[in-house]
């Protein structure tokens, strides 16, 4: 019976609280009242009735909350339709006959979102006679490319890694080998920034009226990151390097340990979007006077230092050392002034038709991406932008918005993401945000 009264008594307590929470502030005399009748009638029990009831309802309130907000976020992102399942090049050591999935779950570098950079350019109503790899790496993307278009007369792959790029080159071979290219086709690989590609383009023969597909990855590749001596890799020691380009001068150790401390404060703000960038800015001054920072593992136990009785445990500290390595690999390579001024400069590289698309991975270079292509559509005509729901032919079913300019179409008024089963193979993935622009 006690038991009985004891559940009949919660049940009451939430219906009048949930009802008290809905109410307007004016009508919650009346559940004020109910809650008195409560206390009178189990006096003994009416504190933890109403603690329990409250955090019941507090509970599923913010439950509410956290998936209003994830479908929200949903709302606003325009997720790709593929299932993941795609042919790519397997390695040439690779006998086996397991799935395209399988494969590409294999490789020490998983292109991102290969499927969709495949619709961007296999769709297109005009022929693909040139292609620019600014971000060759692995040569994923590339290898696919080749073997996805044969009609396709010149290939050009740039990348700022020299061992980026032979590892390439060796995955291009195979990729022609594996499929029957134009009898004219011709493939060009350079140790180059793509901030360079106008001149480097001026150098090529038969593309005066310019390229017909230009890609931009600018993920890390896992080569990269798995190399301790590069200096990329939250979890593994290596020295403070983190340039792109192994002959650049300026190495993420000049930084830490001879910039200014407000510039280091900078960094952390604004290329990391560290909320706690203060603390760890005195925290590298105080390392500094204790000999610097040398290695990464040296940087990471700085970090893990200033996180230290934080909320988030292990996976609070790591984001937060995510943060840091990001920020600073940003200011070494100055990645987001090379970003802004090379999309205009692989715009006007372009063929009429033709088109550039760019795979992002954190907020500051999609902002940049996003913002550099509405200037590139046309200025004038940003109040005056026109969307169009679906693609126009049932061959590009992957649009699904687009802003018309003077200058060019966006094909993406929202970036593409990954489908959920790429995200569910490669975690790296989850951020990849897709981009495309077309010139008219």
């Amino acid at each position: 019976m006690a038991a009985t009264a004891n559940a009949n008594a919660k049940h009451m307590m939430l219906m009048m609280l949930s009802a008290s929470i809905s109410l307007p502030v004016s009508s919650r005399c009346a559940s004020l009242s109910a809650k008195r009748l409560l206390y009178n009638q189990y006096p003994t029990r009416s504190q933890t009735l109403v603690r329990s009831a409250c955090t019941g309802i507090t509970t599923d309130t913010s439950k509410k909350k956290k998936k209003e907000k994830g479908l929200a976020k949903e709302k606003r992102r325009t997720r790709s339709l593929r299932d993941g399942d795609i042919h790519i090049l397997k390695e040439e050591d690779d006998d086996s006959s397991s799935s395209s999935s399988t494969v590409m779950m294999q490789q020490s570098h998983i292109p991102v979102m290969l499927g969709e950079v495949l619709d961007v350019f296999s769709s297109n109503l005009r022929p693909l006679s040139s292609f620019v790899d600014c971000t060759l790496g692995a040569a994923g993307h590339a290898s696919a490319i080749i073997q996805s278009h044969p009609e396709l007369k010149l290939f050009i792959g740039m990348d700022v890694d020299p061992l980026a790029l032979r590892m390439a080159r060796s995955r291009i071979n195979a990729a022609i080998s594996h499929s029957h290219p134009h009898p004219n086709f011709q493939a060009l690989t350079f140790v180059k920034n793509f901030r360079h590609i106008r001149s480097l383009l001026t150098q090529v023969d038969h593309i005066s009226s310019g390229v017909d597909g230009i890609l931009m990855d600018l993920g890390m590749s896992s080569m990269q990151v798995n190399n301790p001596a590069r200096g990329f890799s939250v979890l593994a020691n290596g020295p403070l390097d983190m340039r792109m380009d192994p002959q650049a001068s300026l190495k993420a150790e000049d930084i830490l340990n001879s910039w200014p401390d407000s510039e280091v404060g900078r960094i952390l703000r604004d290329y990391g979007e560290e909320r706690n960038w203060r603390l760890l800015q005195n925290k590298i001054v105080q390392a500094r006077l204790q000999g610097g920072l040398h290695s990464t593992g040296e940087l990471v136990d700085v970090i893990r230092s200033a996180t230290l009785g934080t909320k988030g445990g292990r996976q609070g500290w790591i984001k937060t050392a995510t943060r840091v390595f990001q920020a600073l690999r940003i200011a070494v390579n100055d990645e987001l002034k090379t970003l802004e001024d090379s999309l205009h400069a692989c715009f006007d590289c372009l063929a009429p038709g033709g088109r550039l698309a760019v795979i992002s991975f954190h907020s500051l270079e999609d902002r940049i991406v996003k913002q550099a292509f509405l200037k590139i559509i046309g200025e004038e005509v940003r109040n005056s932008i026109r969307k169009v729901e679906g693609g126009e032919d049932e061959k590009e079913l992957w649009i699904r918005q687009t802003i018309q300019g003077s200058n060019g179409t966006i094909l993406t008024k929202r970036p593409i993401t990954p489908s959920e089963k790429e995200e569910g193979f490669n975690r790296r993935s989850r951020s990849a945000k897709l981009r495309v622009i077309q010139k008219l």
